[in-house]
């Protein structure tokens, strides 16, 4: 049986985003710092699934959009983790609800307007993906880590 291992909520400033993608040094060193339990200061990790082998692709697709706000998932470069941003109406909290495909929570991580978390260790198969701010879902679709 599977087991559901508690999160650690993750936030980094939209600055701290723009210098892990211009810097993909950095991105590499602080995945390497995660795996490794070592704490960098301003960037934390989300652990969403135990078990993770070595990953090869993450691709994401929506089923649902939203106009009023801007949901990101998006993988690293080296497909190893997967980024959950989002923005819109200031003062929003978002919250990410992963599936795995028999409809178990695997993971669950909240952020507010213009923040970044990233999900580590997730392991290989299908994933169903839910969002939401203020009980009303405003993204979903599917997660495939392979």
């Amino acid at each position: 049986m599977d087991q559901i291992v508690p999160l650690k909520k993750t936030t980094l400033s939209p600055s701290a985003v723009c210098r892990l993608a211009v810097i993909g040094l950095a991105l590499s060193v602080q995945s390497s710092a995660f795996a490794a339990g070592v704490h960098l200061p301003g960037a934390h990790q989300t652990t969403a699934y135990p078990g993770s082998d070595t990953i090869h692709s993450i691709q994401v697709s929506k089923a649902q959009t939203s106009k009023k706000h801007k949901i990101r998932l998006y993988p690293d470069a080296r497909q190893q983790v997967l980024f959950f941003s989002a923005a819109g109406e200031e003062g929003k909290v978002y919250q990410l609800f992963l599936f795995d495909m028999d409809g178990r929570l695997v993971s669950q991580t909240r952020i507010r307007n213009r923040e970044t978390t990233v999900l580590t260790n997730i392991s290989e198969g299908n994933f169903l993906f839910e969002v939401f701010t203020d009980d009303e879902r405003i993204e979903n679709g599917q997660l495939t880590v392979r």
